[in-house]
C-alpha cells in the first residue's frame, strides 16, 4: 500500500464528519481562562476558554484553527469537555498522547471518541496538532482553578 493510500485512509469518514462539527466551537465571551497551543510544525492553533463551577467545566468555548485530524480531536474534546474535571483532562491527554506514542488503549470516555485517530499514530507529524485542544483544555482549566 503506499503512503499516499495510506494517507487517504487516515482522512476516514468519521474524522471529516468531526473535524465540521466541532461543539462549543466560538470563544465565550467572559471565560475565566483561557489557553492557546500552536503546533509549530504545521502552524495549527486552538485557543480555549473555560468557566468552572465547582471544579468541573460549566462553560466551554475554543477557536480551532487547524487541520482536520485537530479538529476532530477538537469535536472529541468539545463534545466530552462539560462537567469534565483538571484530573480528567490531563488523563485523556495522557491517554491520548500514550494511544498516538505507543498504540496504547484509548483514552477513557468521556473521550473515547479519539480512538477514531488511532490510524494517525503512523504520523508523528500530525501528533502535536491532535494534541493541541486537549492541552489548551488541560492549561486553561490550571490557570482557572489557580485563580479562583
Amino acid at each position: 500500500m503506499s503512503a499516499e493510500t495510506d494517507l487517504i485512509k487516515l482522512y476516514s469518514g468519521r474524522i471529516l464528519a468531526l473535524a465540521t462539527d466541532i461543539p462549543h466551537h466560538q470563544r465565550l465571551a467572559a471565560p475565566q481562562a483561557s489557553a492557546r497551543k500552536r503546533s509549530p510544525l504545521c502552524g495549527s492553533t486552538v485557543t480555549v476558554d473555560v468557566a468552572l463551577a465547582n471544579g468541573v467545566i460549566s462553560e466551554f468555548g475554543q477557536d480551532v484553527k487547524a487541520c482536520a485530524l485537530g479538529q476532530a480531536a477538537a469535536a472529541i474534546v468539545g463534545a466530552g469537555a462539560l462537567g469534565a474535571s483538571l484530573p480528567q483532562i490531563e488523563r485523556a491527554s495522557d491517554q491520548l498522547r500514550e494511544m498516538l506514542k505507543n498504540d496504547g488503549p484509548t483514552p477513557d470516555a468521556p473521550f473515547d471518541g479519539f480512538e477514531v485517530l488511532r490510524p494517525a499514530r503512523e504520523y508523528k507529524n500530525r501528533h502535536a496538532s491532535i494534541l493541541l485542544s486537549v492541552e489548551a483544555t488541560a492549561e486553561a482549566m490550571a490557570q482557572a482553578l489557580q485563580s479562583a
